[in-house]
């Protein structure tokens, strides 16, 4: 995150896609990459923005992967671009940063999935989820049947956030994912338990980019800390922090720096996906 801080503070203090200080924090995330033993590569996307005039964007998504089974893939991503009006720390160079580490700790650890798992870091998310769908909609319907999972990141370390998993089996909100969602939740939430760390759902709302998954039928999933919403007493009580304050007060906003984020809460956000990552990397079944 700091990286990114600084590309962002070089670059006009945004990391929006179509930038420069999008392909400078493009090269970093490759550098960092290739350095865990990685051959990051580039998909291109274009589109253009919403509005009369608006002019088109080229920008990528930039993928790496392990090796394992193709028959079972699982894509672990988070979105690298930031909003035009800000440098987009914890949204989204949170997300960045512990899909990152997670892709240096497997290397590291020496694990060889059986399942291939796909690292994404997607390029237009904030102008209308751009990168990650275009990379559904280039896969071929064997290609979706072998994608088993898609676990998302977006935002892990709100300064007065919270730890919530995405509601796979719509037992909270009434939106259930594809089947495999719900199996996704749990797995997260075991994890929290094991740490004896409070979490609890959000709701599938379409505001990122597992949404081309679910749509697809792929089994979706992941992480949250929060926005825009203000934060419960009761929310105080379990997570700390302010109640009556938002979860992330600088939202899409040029104060979302690194002062704007949580790094104990990132660490457990990261440890929560880690987990989760290795153990879709290699079951054998399911």
């Amino acid at each position: 995150m700091q990286a990114l801080q600084r590309v962002a503070d070089a670059n006009g203090g945004t990391r929006a896609s179509g930038t420069s200080g999008y392909e400078e924090s493009a090269r970093y995330v490759e550098e960092q990459l290739r350095a865990a033993g990685y051959a990051p590569a580039r998909q291109a996307i274009s589109f253009r923005g919403e509005g009369r005039g608006k002019p088109r964007v080229e920008s990528f998504n930039i993928l790496a992967e392990t090796g394992g089974d193709a028959g079972r893939t699982i894509v672990v991503g988070a979105h690298l671009d930031s909003v035009k009006e800000g440098p987009g720390i914890n949204d989204n160079a949170s997300g960045v940063a512990a899909v990152l580490e997670t892709a240096r700790w497997l290397k590291e650890a020496g694990i060889s999935p059986a399942n291939r798992v796909r690292f994404a870091f997607w390029g237009g998310e904030e102008d209308g989820l751009y990168g990650s769908q275009h990379y559904v909609d280039e896969l071929s319907q064997a290609e979706v049947r072998q994608t088993a999972a898609n676990l998302n990141v977006d935002m892990a370390a709100s300064p007065n956030g919270v730890r919530s998993v995405h509601d796979g089996d719509g037992s909270d909100y009434g939106h259930a994912g594809p089947d495999g969602s719900g199996a996704m939740e749990e797995i997260f939430f075991r994890y929290f338990r094991e740490n004896a760390l409070p979490a609890e759902t959000t709701p599938f709302d379409g505001g990122s980019d597992y949404d081309a998954f679910l749509s697809a039928g792929i089994p979706g999933g992941g992480l949250f800390t929060g926005d825009v919403e203000r934060k419960t007493q009761a929310q105080a009580q379990a997570y700390g922090g302010t109640a009556g304050k938002d979860l992330d007060p600088c939202y899409h906003e040029a104060c979302d720096t690194i002062a704007n984020t949580n790094p104990e809460l990132l660490t457990e956000m990261s440890g929560a996906l880690a987990y989760a990552t290795a153990a879709y990397a290699m079951a054998k079944t399911g």
